[in-house]
């Protein structure tokens, strides 16, 4: 059990914003400067060592020069200035200068250890040859020069100098170095270190105040806003975490003004029904003209109460998946003349003309019950909600891919600021006029959720006192 919640607890401090920020800060700010550090140091000890070679080179090839011009190879010559140029040399660079002839001699030794001795090396032969070397030993403590003497006129080579040169100074120095910029490192390292902690907490700080406010919103504290100053992107989900807030307010709003009136539109039947009924049974020698009237009273509220709560189940049966659909092949023109004919009655009340406009047979694969109860629901409410002696328009049309259902109408219209929420379930715009019509403010909702489950799309535009037109549009071939 320990092991799980550790690894729980691992994963949540791997995962978190804070952790991920503080290691990406500490790798871009401390992986670069060692890097950077191990870079200068190699390139120092290796142009340190580079100079001081051209350096011995330079002065090996002054010494080379002075010993072809004086003639220090032959018996007479004045070696006496020559010697005390290549000790001072020799001094200066801490190292040790030979000078070999052609016979493979050595003629001067700065350490006066070889002076007179032949000496027997590779190196020696290759540059009687023609060819210098450089070594260096591997652990760069010391390096070995030869030069060939090169007679100015034969070009001939008649000696060799070699010089070999400690480099434990350089080395020195460059631990000097390395542990003044390993000193350095870890201060930076440490400010880096310090720096990222501050920065990321400050970086996640909004969030946290986002997180605060997700929770107080799941406790039910619905009222409050989220400020969150810094990033633009913050202020964005600031921005639109207040919308969504003010539009859960108005959908929790909506739904208890839906509970609300739900429990009173199926009490109001209920109520209505058992006085009738009481009426009758407190009058024993009732007449059978009042029998009738009360009679018609209380089937007129069972109806009012059975829309309620075929409204109400239609809205759970959309809410079911599309895997559900009972799709056939129909004629969308006899659909709606069907709608037509059985709404126009009701229409009849108020004299609202009811018109039909097709352009087309129009042959698609539905779900007739469920479009059907969306068109019927567009058509009913332009009826309930149209001014008398007004008129509602029907009108259908079909490209290659979709058929397309207008449904416009004279009536009271829906404001601006409404439009947005009317297909939102438990909504109604005119909360009074609905209770009189009989809406329960799932009409549209239902409707919305049958377009969609064919994979259409349902629109509105209205004008206060000018009408509304919802268009439909949906494909003429079902897409699973």
């Amino acid at each position: 059990m320990l092991v799980i919640f550790s690894k729980v607890k691992t994963n949540k401090l791997l995962g978190s914003m804070k952790a991920q920020l503080f290691a990406v800060l500490i790798l871009i700010g401390s992986i670069p400067m060692i890097i950077f550090s191990v870079v200068m140091i190699s390139t120092y000890n290796q142009q340190a060592h580079n100079q001081r070679v051209s350096e011995l080179k330079y002065h090996g090839n002054m010494i080379a020069n002075l010993l072809v011009s004086t003639g220090y190879f032959s018996s007479n010559s004045n070696s006496k200035e020559v010697d005390t140029e290549i000790d001072q040399v020799a001094e200066i660079y801490d190292g040790r200068i030979v000078v070999v002839d052609s016979g493979l001699h050595i003629v001067k030794d700065t350490y006066g250890l070889e002076e007179g001795k032949t000496i027997i090396s590779e190196e020696v032969i290759k540059c009687f040859r023609g060819t210098n070397s450089t070594y260096v030993e591997p652990g760069q403590q010391f390096v070995e020069i030869t030069i060939p003497i090169t007679h100015l006129e034969t070009k001939e080579v008649i000696g060799v100098i070699v010089m070999s040169f400690s480099t434990k100074n350089i080395i020195d120095i460059k631990k000097i170095v390395e542990n003044k910029a390993i000193v350095l490192t870890i201060a930076l390292v440490i400010a880096v270190v310090m720096f990222s902690i501050i920065y990321a907490i400050y970086a996640t700080k909004p969030f946290k105040k986002v997180t605060n406010s997700l929770d107080r919103m799941t406790e039910g504290y619905l009222d409050e806003k989220l400020a969150v100053s810094g990033y633009t992107e913050m202020k964005d989900i600031s921005e639109s975490f207040n919308h969504m807030i003010a539009r859960m307010q108005k959908l929790e709003k909506s739904r208890q003004e839906f509970v609300s009136n739900v429990s009173h539109e199926l009490k109001t039947p209920i109520t209505s029904i058992k006085v009738l009924a009481d009426s009758l049974i407190m009058q024993e020698d009732a007449p059978v003209e009042m029998y009738r009237e009360f009679m018609v009273d209380i089937t007129e509220e069972i109806e009012r109460e059975n829309k309620i709560i075929n409204d109400l189940l239609s809205l759970v049966k959309m809410d079911k998946t599309a895997g559900e659909m009972n799709i056939t092949s129909i004629s969308i023109n006899e659909l709606l003349e069907q709608l037509m004919k059985r709404l126009r009655p009701i229409a009849a009340k108020r004299n609202i003309e009811v018109v039909l406009e097709s352009y087309r047979p129009v042959v698609a694969e539905v779900d007739e019950v469920k479009l059907s109860l969306a068109i019927s629901n567009l058509i009913e409410n332009a009826i309930k909600y149209n001014v008398d002696e007004g008129w509602v328009r029907v009108s259908l049309n079909a490209d290659h891919k979709f058929f397309y259902i207008k449904v416009a109408d004279s009536g009271v219209g829906i404001p601006e600021d409404a439009q947005d929420f009317i297909f939102e379930r438990f909504y109604r715009v005119d909360k009074a006029r609905s209770r009189e019509t009989g809406g329960t403010g799932l009409g549209l909702s239902i409707a919305r959720n049958a377009v969609l489950m064919h994979r259409g799309a349902i629109k509105v535009y209205s004008k206060i006192n000018e009408g509304t037109t919802f268009t439909v549009r949906i494909p003429l071939s079902y897409i699973a």
